[in-house]
């Protein structure tokens, strides 16, 4: 997303001050990225439950769509890194709204664990998804088939990510190489092979790793060009799993998995 210079000096500023926002830039900027539909249902905040999730009062968990806040630390685990600052922001933004925010339902209207899918906006018409994007407070993701404001979330991380704010301030990239658990990681490496088959396509970081877009998910992608990824530099992101843990490790395969799940999950980035 192109941003004005007096914007850019601002984020910058903001980043050296070591704040995590400034409300009114990234509100205009929230807004101005992916606008509310008209007359969406509303509905009553109980609680925030974490930088992603909100608890109904009428008894539903809402997913944010788009957005992976970082974890905070369930399960006696440590807090990622602004998690918590991730919380909180959500929590202001939802008491701005008094409690009350619009839901635009995904095509997938509910995920594994029975939560609701949905995109969220205050009662101002921003997105709370785009907002903490904005704010660095979140990584941009994408699951098809919900994917109707991917272009409007990654330009939203964009802004973030070229200012250095909240997670971006410290790069979180990390090599294949580095990954030791499963979860959500954003990983960049030098593509060893790729391989196509009954199973989708394979792209393969050496031993350490590799990319899995199914076959039901290839006709998203452009695969010619992926099948032309050997030596190239890609980033990618997405949710690690221990093919060891699954019992689907077969001698000579890499430990860790990522399926990718949209196009904006995988990008090719300079040598």
């Amino acid at each position: 997303m192109d941003r004005s210079p007096s914007l850019s000096r601002l984020l910058k500023k903001a980043s050296l001050a070591g704040a995590f926002f400034v409300p009114a830039i990234w509100l205009s900027t929230a807004q101005a990225l992916c606008p509310a539909p008209s007359n969406l249902p509303t509905a009553q905040v109980q609680r925030v439950v974490d930088g992603d999730t909100l608890r109904l009062s009428d008894g539903r968990s809402v997913r944010m769509v788009g957005l992976n806040a970082p974890e905070t630390g369930k399960k006696g685990q440590s807090a990622q890194p602004f998690a918590e600052a991730a919380k909180r922001r959500l929590q202001t933004l939802v008491d701005e709204s008094d409690g009350q925010v619009s839901l635009r339902i995904g095509e997938q209207a509910a995920d594994h664990y029975g939560r609701t899918l949905a995109n969220v906006y205050g009662r101002n018409g921003a997105n709370l998804e785009a907002q903490l994007l904005t704010e660095g407070l979140g990584y941009l993701v994408a699951v098809s088939p919900n994917v109707s404001l991917v272009d409007c979330q990654q330009a939203a991380e964009k802004t973030a990510r070229q200012a250095g704010v909240g997670i971006w301030r410290n790069s979180p990239v990390q090599s294949p190489e580095q990954i030791s658990s499963g979860g959500f990681a954003l990983v960049s490496g030098r593509v060893t092979n790729v391989q196509r088959n009954g199973g989708g396509i394979w792209i393969e970081f050496g031993d350490a790793l590799v990319l899995r877009i199914a076959p039901n998910l290839v006709g998203q992608f452009n695969s010619a060009s992926l099948l032309r990824l050997k030596g190239q530099q890609v980033e990618a992101r997405g949710w690690v799993v221990d093919r060891f843990r699954r019992g689907g490790l077969k001698s000579g395969q890499p430990r860790w998995m990522m399926p990718i799940t949209h196009p904006v999950m995988l990008n090719t980035t300079s040598s």
